[in-house]
């Protein structure tokens, strides 16, 4: 199965995952805390679900990871738009 996904987005899901895991949080207990069920965190950190901005941030908020120090790892090289005159 091929993922839709960038290499940037799947860097981001993983540093969840990773955090998630080092704090010893299962994804039941994320899950919970999202007042989710436990397939919601698994279809995220599988790829079947795309995570948006808003959850992105209260995910990274309750694994007391830094949302923007996140982010800025990534490397998306695309050139500034310009103005239409």
């Amino acid at each position: 199965m091929s993922s839709i996904y960038t290499k940037e987005y799947q860097l981001i899901i993983n540093t969840l995952r990773s955090a998630r895991i080092a704090k010893g949080i299962t994804q039941v207990q994320l899950a919970e805390a999202l007042g989710r069920p436990q397939s919601f965190v698994a279809k995220i950190e599988n790829g079947e679900r795309r995570l948006d901005i808003v959850e992105f941030m209260y995910i990274a908020q309750l694994l007391a990871l830094d949302p923007f120090k996140a982010l800025k790892q990534l490397t998306i090289k695309h050139k500034p738009l310009t103005s239409a005159k």
